[in-house]
């Protein structure tokens, strides 16, 4: 089962977060659209408080989250999508193309990486494993052997819980590593001409400008824009222009 929250009334809109997070990454966004809108917070399999599963494919990803939507009864619905969680939300639109309304990509190109961005990052995560810290804070210091960056070490903190004997990780660290260069790939898709916006962010190197053939082979009714002085963590940095921009893209 995928763990999910819903906020707000009316038309229903899916919020999917990153590789390493959850639900709540995306909270002020969330916040700020269910003022006008229904919005269903999942957990994707393996993060947060949703089942580990052995696979992180997009297609299985996808499924499940359709499967939770219609167990929900909502048949029609637009989908907001940040890093991996983005594409997740495009493979939605790929499968389910008559029940995803809009799309919205938040700082992700449907394109397979080839270069490696969390080595550091599984190694903290491993070394959290390995040392079965007995408090949160002890979990910290642990990071901080591996990782430089306290925004990341809080980010990733938030996915520490209690557990039998001591802290451990929220998310299926084991089955994230194993399959991290399936997560980075991608299988092109047919053409959709589903209403589709891609937020970037301006200092982010994720989305390319030699990415920009397949995302319109993919998207031909894509629409870009791009936050100013933000990042990959664009909905953390900038949520409200995040929000506004998704809010105009809906609303048109």
């Amino acid at each position: 089962m995928l763990h999910y929250k819903i906020d707000g009334q009316g038309e229903p809109i899916v919020l999917l977060h990153g590789l390493f997070g959850s639900l709540d990454n995306l909270g002020v966004i969330a916040r700020q659209l269910a003022q006008n809108y229904q919005v269903i917070s999942i957990d994707l399999p393996n993060h947060g408080r949703s089942e580990h599963i052995d696979s992180v494919s997009y297609t299985d990803m996808a499924n499940r989250v359709h499967q939770c939507m219609t167990e929900l009864g909502i048949d029609r619905y637009s989908v907001v999508g940040h890093s991996m969680g983005g594409k997740v939300a495009m493979r939605m639109a790929h499968l389910f193309p008559d029940s995803i309304q809009k799309l919205a990509v938040l700082d992700m190109a449907p394109v397979a990486y080839t270069v490696a961005r969390h080595t550091q990052v599984l190694k903290a995560l491993n070394a959290v494993v390995d040392a079965v810290p007995s408090s949160r804070s002890d979990a910290l210091k642990v990071m901080a052997q591996h990782l430089d960056d306290q925004g990341v070490i809080q980010f990733l903190g938030k996915s520490l819980h209690k557990q039998d004997a001591g802290f451990g990780w929220r998310f299926n660290v084991a089955t994230l590593e194993k399959e991290y260069w399936s997560i980075l790939g991608w299988e092109q898709q047919a053409p959709n001409t589903l209403p589709t916006l891609m937020v970037i962010g301006g200092d982010s190197d994720y989305v390319q400008q030699q990415h920009q053939a397949q995302i319109v082979a993919q998207f031909p009714a894509v629409k870009a824009h791009v936050i100013s002085n933000a990042g990959h963590w664009l909905h953390a940095e900038k949520p409200q222009q995040v929000a506004r921009a998704i809010e105009r893209f809906l609303s048109r």
